[in-house]
Formats: C-alpha cells, sequence, structure tokens
C-alpha cells in the first residue's frame, strides 16, 4: 500500500508565549516541523500533506513551499477537523500516517513500523506506558485488552486518569476508512472540538481491527507546548548527538556543554572542548583540537590544527597544522592555508592566508591576499573601505608587516618587503626593500608638562 503523510502544525502555541509561530521554533538549529518534515521525507511517501494554519504564510516561506502540499485550516476547531481539510487530496487507496508538526524527535523506525501494521489491521496507533501520563489521552482498554476508546485528560473521570497508557496521537490507517470514520466525529467534549481521537471508539463500534505500536524511547512521542519542553527536548537532542560523535571515536570534554545545531562530519582524534556550537555543516580533520567556549559555522578545519578558546569562525576554510586564537574572529570566505597562525584579537574576513604566516595580535586584515610566510605584526589594519567601496590588498610572499601598521588599500606590498612599525601605507611597496612613512623623532629639551592653577 502506498503511503501518503499528513503532518498537523497549524496550533498556535499560545504558551510559548512568543510571536513566532510554535512550529517554527529551534530545535538544534532546525524550526520543529522541518525536523518533522525530515522524518516524513524518509519514509518514501508519494506525499506529504502539511496542515497550517496559526503564522500562515511565515510558515510556508520559512519550511519551503514547494517542499510540501500546504493545506490551510483556516479555523482550528480540532485535530479531526485538521485531518478533513487534508483528506480529499489523499488517495483512498492510501495509507495515511499521521505525523505532528510540534513533535520533532519521532524516530523514522518507529512510524515504518506503524505504518506497516496497516498492512493486517484497519487502525494503527502508537501508545505510550508513562510514568506520569499527566497532559495525554488515555488508553482504555476492556478486561481482555482490547481498546475500547481514547479518553482525553479534561474528559477523563478518575479512574481513568490512573491510567498510564498514553495516546501519543500518531496514528495509520487507510485513507478511505479514515474519512468514513472522520465524518461521524461529533464536539460534545468539554472543548467543543472534534477530536482525531474519537476515531478510535468509532472503529471499535464498527467491530474494526485496531493495533497497537510502541516508540523505542519516551522522548520520541515528547510534543513542545512550552519554552520548558523546548529546552528540555533540546538537550534530549544534544545528549543524542554527542553520544553519536563519542561512538565515532571524537573525545568530548563534557558531553553536557556540547551543541550541534547542523551537520558535523570528523575524522580520528577529534577533541572538543566545553561549550564548543556547531552550526551549518562543519568538517574536522584528523586530530583537530576545539578549545572551549567556540562558535565554529559552516566551515572546514583541517588536520592537526588547534583552535584555542573563545574563537568565532564563520563560513572559512583552515588547513592542516594551524593554529587559531585564543579571541579570533574568523569571517566568511576566508581561507588559511596549511601551518598559519592567526592570533588573539584578529579579525579576518573575506582574505586569502598563505602558508606559514602569521598574524598573531591585535590585527583587521580584509579583502587581503597574503603571501607564504608573511608575518604581520600587532596592531596592523588593512584599511580595505574607502567609505563607498571595498579594495583588495596584496602582499607577497617572505613579505614582514611592522607593528602598528595602516596598509590603505588598494595596495600591493612586494615579495620580501619590510615595512617599518608605525607607518602608514597608501602607495605600493617595492619588493626586497624596507618602507616606512614616519615622522623624525624629536627630543625638546627642557620642555614641562603644565601644571594646574591652584587658588
Amino acid at each position: 500500500m502506498k503511503l501518503e503523510v499528513i503532518i498537523l502544525a497549524a496550533g498556535q502555541g499560545t504558551r510559548m508565549y512568543s510571536d513566532t509561530p510554535k512550529v517554527l521554533h529551534d530545535l538544534g538549529g532546525k524550526p520543529l516541523l522541518g525536523r518533522v518534515g525530515d522524518v516524513a521525507k524518509s519514509l518514501d511517501a508519494v506525499a506529504i500533506h502539511v496542515v497550517y494554519g496559526h503564522g500562515g504564510e511565515r510558515v510556508r516561506e520559512a519550511i519551503g513551499a514547494n517542499e510540501f502540499n500546504w493545506v490551510l485550516q483556516a479555523e482550528q476547531k480540532g485535530t479531526a477537523h485538521a485531518m478533513m481539510q487534508a483528506l480529499p487530496r489523499v488517495d483512498d487507496q492510501a495509507c495515511v500516517l499521521v505525523l505532528y508538526g510540534d513533535v520533532p524527535l519521532i524516530q523514522a523506525q518507529t512510524l515504518r513500523q506503524l505504518s506497516n501494521a496497516t498492512d493486517d489491521k484497519d487502525l494503527a496507533i502508537l501508545t505510550a506506558e508513562l510514568a506520569d501520563p499527566s497532559g495525554y489521552g488515555r488508553i482504555i482498554r476492556d478486561d481482555s485488552g482490547r481498546i475500547m476508546k481514547i479518553v482525553e485528560q479534561k474528559d477523563a473521570n478518575q479512574d481513568e486518569l490512573s491510567v498510564q497508557e498514553i495516546n501519543t496521537g500518531f496514528l495509520a490507517a487507510p485513507a478511505g476508512k479514515l474519512k468514513s470514520w472522520l465524518v461521524q466525529v461529533q464536539n460534545d467534549n468539554a472543548q467543543g472540538e472534534y477530536y482525531l481521537t474519537d476515531v478510535v471508539a468509532i472503529v471499535v463500534k464498527e467491530g474494526a481491527d485496531i493495533v497497537t505500536r510502541n516508540p523505542s524511547a519516551a522522548w520520541e512521542i515528547m510534543g513542545v507546548n512550552s519554552n520548558a519542553d523546548l529546552a528540555q527536548l533540546e538537550r534530549t537532542y544534544q545528549q543524542q548527538q554527542a553520544q553519536a560523535l563519542m561512538a565515532q571515536g571524537v573525545t568530548l570534554r563534557d558531553p553536557a556543554r556540547f551543541d550541534l545545531r547542523g551537520e558535523l562530519e570528523v575524522g580520528c582524534d577529534v577533541v572538543i572542548d566545553i561549550n564548543v556550537i556547531f552550526e551549518g555543516k562543519v568538517a574536522l580533520a584528523d586530530g583537530v583540537h576545539i578549545g572551549p567556549n567556540n562558535v565554529i559555522r559552516s566551515s572546514t578545519i583541517g588536520s592537526g590544527t588547534e583552535i584555542l578558546s573563545n574563537c568565532v569562525i564563520e563560513e572559512s576554510i583552515v588547513g592542516k597544522n594551524c593554529r587559531i586564537g585564543p579571541f579570533a574572529r574568523l569571517r566568511p570566505t576566508l581561507r588559511i592555508d596549511d601551518h598559519a597562525h592567526i592570533g588573539n584579537f584578529v579579525e579576518i574576513k573575506k582574505s586569502d592566508i598563505g602558508e606559514g604566516s602569521k598574524v598573531n595580535h591585535l590585527s583587521y586584515v580584509g579583502d587581503t591576499t597574503v603571501g607564504k610566510n608573511v608575518n604581520v605584526g600587532a596592531g596592523t589594519i588593512v584599511c580595505n573601505y574607502d567609505g563607498a567601496n571595498k579594495h583588495r590588498t596584496i602582499i607577497g610572499d617572505n613579505a614582514f608587516i611592522g607593528s602598528d601598521t595602516q596598509l590603505v588599500a588598494p595596495v600591493t606590498v612586494g615579495e620580501g618587503a619590510t615595512i617599518g612599525a608605525g607607518s602608514t601605507i597608501t602607495k605600493d611597496v617595492p619588493a626586497g626593500e624596507l618602507t616606512l612613512s614616519r615622522a623624525r623623532e624629536k627630543t625638546v629639551l627642557g620642555w614641562k608638562r603644565p601644571t594646574k592653577n591652584r587658588p
């Protein structure tokens, strides 16, 4: 039976106290709905339908209008009502799998087991046993263990509230049958809404077969209704990433203080200290050491390189056996070749730093090509912006830039040139020569500091 997926994502999320639609809040650097959508796409469904409402076009634009079939639920009248908005687009012969845009950690294997169960049953639902089932609908069974109904917590009596088996909301059913059941759902409950869970009682009444499946862990079915829920699931997700990396041989100094908000590719003998954040696609080659309190975004770090503490690295390529930091900022479209050193309080952007070159202290280098084995002294500034346009600076191999130099772009420093400390360079510097621009030093004999007039 072919599979079609419906993701319910129309809820407002009032307990988030946020103008951002609940399903667009991030978990691990990706919107909740984006994570659910990724799982749905991994199931090889012939169609994925997303029922949206609160947030409207913001939700579609954030996720991608062409990613799914979008169905508007203009009025939020419950989960059964939401399903009825999408089901007319679903083939009656398909198996329908129902997911939720605010339950981001559901696993593909669990969903495959659930949808496969409809091959010989009419309805498959995902249930779980929770020590604290507060907030969930309860699974009510008869003495023989057959499911009789699902009771929402707000409508449950004391005996029903004591049941620990809960409804997760996930279900699978043949589309044609599900359509016939949904038209029978009424809204005679405390909330005046049409509950998808009421389908179970209708199925029982018709004598159809119901089968249950269970998730591998309770965190799979945990939803986000508040910022506290989101924070808890974020830690759960990060612990999963940490465990997976350590299984690949990565040394994490403290797995509880690690954040991966994208994709991380690692080589052998990688060491990551505390409070490191990875965003986007990051690759760490063999023997890379990442110090504490670093942010690395969409970058590649070559083998044997050490990133000292408190650096921010964005969209950069760093070569082998380099040393970066502490307190360095590498901005986008930067390439650093092997054996280079970028030191403390150095900012570099849109530049190429040649093999073996050093920019060790308190410098800004922008829009610059730096050759091999260049030394850029402390306090050097590349003045790349004239107030309207950016200009490029070129520094040849083996050049030496003295401390506190200003290179006013566009300018070229020739191979092997030396620039004296404290110089302001506005013209090209010839190769192999010493160039400096500073006033002659003078001592004023007998000069005295002014003194304050006192009454």
